[in-house]
């Protein structure tokens, strides 16, 4: 039976690696996944559609960051997640802009080392490093969730959360030129598969 666990769990955990890679490998183009040509009006449509579902994913890495610092004995369990989340985010973003000829380089907000993992000491040394790599543009700029002071509750609720940006997905894909639609779904896919992971991993 726990040998059926983890095959089941690889296997989710894949799947969600798998819809990051399909995001990276698209997220460079902004058309809308057809060959013929598009109306300024379905373009701004499909980047208004991005932009929310970024925002979407951006609310559930700061849903993860928060209960790991309340909770960072749960880190094993929500590590992977997060920063597949991250890489979402990550995906789904603009490039920044390119910098101006001539113009010197400053530091972003957005590339702050705070930013790019967890913000509880605790839980640093043994996931920083490895989230730091992944995050790249996270969830910073909203209000810090807040999460219950029970580990049992706090990741129940982080399950619910990825339930509810998975249906926004499929919600949203419905109205989504065909590329973005394909990226949608794996979005949608990611979320039921953490949502999963994180019921059947719940602390006890």
């Amino acid at each position: 039976m726990g040998r059926t666990g983890t095959t089941r769990r690889g296997a989710l955990l894949a799947a969600g690696a798998a819809a990051g890679g399909l995001l990276t490998a698209c997220s460079g183009d902004d058309r809308d996944g057809s060959d013929g040509p598009t109306s300024a009006a379905a373009v701004r449509a499909a980047k208004a559609l991005k932009a929310k579902s970024a925002d979407t994913r951006r609310e559930l890495l700061r849903r993860y960051d928060a209960v790991l610092e309340r909770h960072p004995d749960q880190t094993a369990l929500l590590a992977p997640l997060r920063g597949a989340v991250a890489q979402h985010v990550t995906a789904l973003s603009p490039p920044p802009p390119p910098p101006e000829e001539g113009a010197s380089a400053k530091p972003s907000a957005s590339a702050s080392p705070s930013l790019s993992a967890p913000v509880s000491p605790t839980a640093a040394p043994s996931s920083g490093p490895s989230l730091g790599a992944a995050a790249g543009d996270t969830g910073n700029g909203g209000p810090t969730p807040s999460v219950s002071a029970d580990p049992v509750t706090a990741v129940k609720a982080l399950a619910a959360a990825e339930r509810r940006a998975a249906d926004a997905h499929a919600e949203a894909l419905v109205h989504a030129p065909p590329e973005l639609a394909r990226l949608l779904a794996s979005l949608a896919a990611a979320g039921a598969a953490h949502a999963y992971l994180l019921t059947e991993g719940s602390p006890s």
